[in-house]
């Protein structure tokens, strides 16, 4: 069974970058788009990034020009770069493998506070 290792996460000040990382425990062996999502306000989790099988990558509005999802070359990990962090990036990140089967990983605490 093939698990999404999360890690990256932690206190930080407002302003600066992160990143956080997403790897699968083995090989995907499989076409597949990834995702970052979050829990949002009357929703149980939004997706704030995607990048699809063309490495083309869509966010909300409300992280555009901040966050920067990538992937791995072997397409078995996903990054999620946030910079210039606001106290409203707060939250507990899940990375989602999208292929033949959907994958999520255990999530990651991120928490932007002065």
């Amino acid at each position: 069974q093939v698990h999404l290792v999360e890690s990256g996460g932690g206190l930080v000040q407002p302003g600066g970058s992160l990143r956080l990382s997403c790897v699968a425990s083995t090989d995907l062996r499989g076409i597949g788009e990834w995702a970052w999502h979050r829990p949002a306000p009357e929703k149980q989790r939004e997706r704030v990034a995607l990048i699809d099988t063309d490495d083309t990558a869509t966010y909300i509005g409300s992280v555009k020009r901040r966050f920067t999802i990538s992937r791995a070359n072997n397409g078995n990990a996903v990054y999620l770069q946030i910079d210039n962090r606001k106290t409203e990036d707060t939250g507990v990140y899940y990375c989602k493998w999208i292929g033949a089967v959907n994958i999520w990983g255990q999530g990651t605490q991120v928490t932007v506070s002065s």
